[in-house]
């Protein structure tokens, strides 16, 4: 655990207007691309637990970017959670919610932005104090039609759609009043890391700024 300063949810969707869903397979990679990233305003970094190199990636990007906030992305257990933390990370992003999932990202200081994709998993987040939740997969599940139906029963809860966010669609969930942020990987597409092209994430980073609200 650290001694840096902590984040509530709505802090973190609050930053920019994306949060960037990241896969690095290459620890080599992490240091620069959230040093891209960062430049082009964006610092809230979520990196998917999806791969062997994510924890090190996390642990790399806190410790050599102290200017990036760097979040755990596909949290599904305590064990996850805890993983995270002890790699720096200092948010949660998860694909669904539970309980047990919530418990730990408490015990551990993480932040966390659960994924919800019904009205019984947005209760059960509430159930639990989380009113910032993340929509997911967004385009899969409704798209801006079903958040724009939730803002009813739900108008206490903000949202972070994620899954099938695009550039061309974002500035379509972000003028819904219950949406914070968007979730999206376009920022980081494999190919440009893969050939070390920062400046192009950097480019895609500062785009982004244009969607602010």
């Amino acid at each position: 655990m650290s001694n840096l300063p902590t984040f509530t949810a709505l802090q973190v969707m609050q930053d920019a207007p994306v949060i960037p869903v990241i896969v690095l397979n290459d620890v080599a990679h992490a240091v620069p691309m959230a040093r891209a990233l960062v430049a082009g305003g964006i610092r809230m970094l979520e990196v998917t637990l999806r791969t062997p190199q994510a924890l090190a990636c996390i642990e790399a990007i806190a410790r050599e970017v102290p200017e990036a906030v760097v979040g755990a992305g596909t949290v599904r257990s305590r064990a996850d959670a805890q993983a995270a933390a002890n790699a720096g990370a200092r948010f949660a992003v998860s694909p669904g919610y539970t309980s047990a999932v919530g418990q730990a990202c408490r015990d551990f200081g993480l932040a966390l932005l659960p994924g919800v994709a019904t009205g019984s998993e947005i209760m059960m987040a509430q159930e639990d104090g989380l009113s910032q939740l993340k929509f997911f997969p967004a385009m899969q599940a409704g798209g801006p039609a079903m958040l724009k139906a939730w803002s009813g029963p739900f108008f206490d809860v903000q949202f972070c759609p994620t899954g099938g966010v695009t550039l061309q669609n974002a500035s379509e969930f972000l003028a819904l009043p219950n949406v914070v942020c968007v979730g999206g990987s376009w920022l980081v597409p494999a190919e440009a890391m893969a050939a070390g092209d920062w400046a192009r994430v950097t480019a895609l980073a500062q785009a982004t700024q244009a969607l602010r609200k």
